[in-house]
């Protein structure tokens, strides 16, 4: 074989293997039910803030911890403790995607995205003119 092949090779060699690995971090949205059956792994939870129990965040204490509770996709509602400050505007959000893992009955959060409601509404009047 010439040195251009076994080259080759040894390239497409390590592009699979580098593919491989980054498919096993890929990660998809779980519920609280199922991050309970992988402990130690870092899994993506979408749900919505339960409003009908307290936040706790307290500045002066410890501006980065702040706590709440969430629902899932499934219903199931957990206590979530984010290491970090609360988010501008985070009662406004109407879906969250939390980022991080369960000890316990307790979901540990690293990481939160909000997707918050849109400030434009689809059917609402420009000054005198409607929209059809």
């Amino acid at each position: 074989m010439k040195k251009t092949n076994i080259v080759l090779l040894v390239v497409i060699a390590v592009c699979v293997a580098i593919v491989s690995m980054m498919v096993g971090d890929f990660s998809t949205y779980e519920t609280f039910a199922t991050s309970r059956s992988k402990p130690g792994k870092e899994i993506h939870v979408i749900g919505a803030l339960d409003t009908t129990k307290n936040m706790e965040y307290d500045p002066m204490v410890d501006a980065n911890l702040f706590s709440f509770y969430m629902k899932d996709k499934s219903g199931e509602i957990r206590k979530v403790v984010f290491t970090g400050t609360k988010p501008t505007d985070f009662e406004k959000s109407t879906e969250l995607v939390l980022t991080g893992m369960m000890e316990g009955n307790v979901f540990r959060c690293n990481k939160i995205l909000m997707k918050c409601p849109s400030k434009y509404k689809e059917d609402q009047e420009v000054i005198g003119v409607k929209r059809t």
